[in-house]
């Protein structure tokens, strides 16, 4: 189960996502407020954190986390910070399940979304929001026909029955999910 510590946090952040298990694994850390202390009343340790794209929002606290924990940080190239480089296509372990790393550009160019078919998770980060919202493309690296082609790819990708869908800001979807992806391919097409 993942969740958002985050949550109720009245600051310039992402949402981070605490996924428990097997391997204890932070979704990005967020930015501006102690993550630390929300995770420590949790967890004795941190097997790694995820960096689903280097905004500041998304890593502001990945300094912090690293010198509490000391984990393996993971990011797409372009994640500086990171001891392992993630490729799309592979396989990262979160809590008790297998994630395959999507790399899903267009709010950013190092941007990846995590999705697991047998737990029917998707992490989509900032790229499909709930409300078939989708991600900004007017920051530096940001293009809009590339994050439709991102979204699209999600739509080829997930299934139809997905569980939950944990984004990058605002709350989780998990009433349908895939429909929201769906809505998110079609309204990303106007301008």
């Amino acid at each position: 189960m993942a969740t958002n510590l985050s949550a109720g946090v009245q600051a310039f952040t992402s949402n981070a996502f605490l996924v428990t298990g097997d391997r204890d694994v932070l979704v990005d850390p967020g930015a501006n407020y102690d993550v630390v202390s929300k995770l420590r009343e949790r967890v004795d340790d941190l097997d790694a954190v995820v960096v689903t794209h280097p905004h500041p929002d998304h890593v502001g606290n990945l300094d912090a986390v690293a010198d509490a924990f000391d984990p393996e940080i993971l990011g797409f190239e372009g994640v500086e910070e990171a001891d392992r480089e993630l490729a799309d296509g592979d396989t990262v372990t979160v809590g008790d399940d297998d994630y395959e790393v999507l790399h899903t550009p267009g709010h950013e160019p190092h941007h990846v979304c995590l999705y697991s078919p047998s737990a029917d998770v998707l992490f989509s980060a900032d790229l499909v929001f709930a409300n078939g919202s989708f991600g900004r493309t007017d920051l530096e690296g940001g293009d809009r026909e590339t994050l439709v082609d991102s979204i699209d790819r999600l739509v080829d990708v997930v299934d139809d029955d997905l569980a939950a869908m944990h984004t990058g800001h605002g709350p989780s979807v998990t009433s349908d999910p895939y429909a929201d992806i769906e809505l998110a391919a079609r309204t990303a097409r106007f301008r």
